[in-house]
């Protein structure tokens, strides 16, 4: 499995960045990209890679936020995958600018071939798209800063992950884990039948080094997770509390993880 990181908060090297997320990831035959960032810092930084886009399988969307999913724009003729709630328009709370996607679904619909699965469905035999996750953990995704377009709590309900299956072990792919990096894992092992995980990476949400962060370090511990790479959403003093757990390293556009 091949992971390039085509959008995120830190840039490397030549790259650029912006605020958002997307991911190339090339397993089993497939090519897929996993989210678009806001902008097209993902065709730039491609392109700077040599990495071809338009050989994009599948596009799959982790969940209907701007900054995941309003480089849509930029593609077309391609599938996009994604839970069916992700195209509601969202704001954060007490504001009205819309923080969901830019392109509506009628939009999207012109330009993609739209699946939608609230179940997991399998892209292949060895990559899975998780649908909606279970949120059974007692520390995560038990409040939220959202309300969507009829001022009712938005708890991103549609907010999922991918699994790589390599060799009877995990690779878990989150964009921004608002449904819990946890509760996405525990998931993950209950879809796939296999409970050894290899890597965890993406976006945690994880704001403070408050007990969601300690009992996310103390969960991933339990279950003998050594790969463990925070991004995006994550912000800098639970990357530090992971760091002295795990000694992380920070992941930053540009950058290609092998497994």
């Amino acid at each position: 499995m091949k992971l390039t990181v085509l959008t995120e908060n830190t840039a490397s090297g030549h790259f650029l960045a912006e605020f958002g997320l997307s991911y190339f990831i090339e397993h089993d035959g497939l090519n897929i990209l996993f989210d678009t960032g806001h902008s097209d810092v993902f065709l730039k930084n491609a392109e700077k890679l040599q990495l071809d886009i338009s050989k994009a399988d599948i596009v799959v969307l982790s969940h209907g936020h701007w900054d995941h999913g309003n480089g849509l724009k930029y593609l077309s003729g391609k599938r996009l995958l994604s839970h069916p709630g992700a195209f509601i328009r969202r704001f954060h709370r007490n504001e009205r600018i819309n923080i969901g996607l830019e392109l509506n679904y009628e939009e999207l619909s012109e330009k993609y071939e739209l699946i939608h699965s609230k179940e997991p469905y399998h892209i292949s035999d060895n990559v899975v798209f998780l649908g909606e996750i279970p949120r059974v953990n007692h520390f995560e995704a038990q409040s939220t800063d959202f309300v969507d377009e009829n001022n009712n709590d938005d708890f991103v309900m549609d907010d999922s992950a991918l699994v790589m299956l390599i060799e009877q072990e995990l690779v878990i792919v989150s964009g921004c884990a608002h449904s819990g990096i946890c509760n996405i894992t525990k998931y993950a092992m209950e879809v796939t039948g296999i409970k050894e995980i290899l890597a965890v990476i993406g976006g945690f949400h994880l704001q403070a080094n408050n007990i969601q962060t300690k009992e996310t370090i103390r969960y991933f511990k339990e279950h003998k997770v050594t790969n463990v790479m925070p991004s995006h959403c994550t912000q800098l003093p639970a990357l530090a509390a992971f760091y002295n757990e795990f000694g992380i390293n920070q992941l930053a556009t540009g950058k290609v993880l092998y497994f």
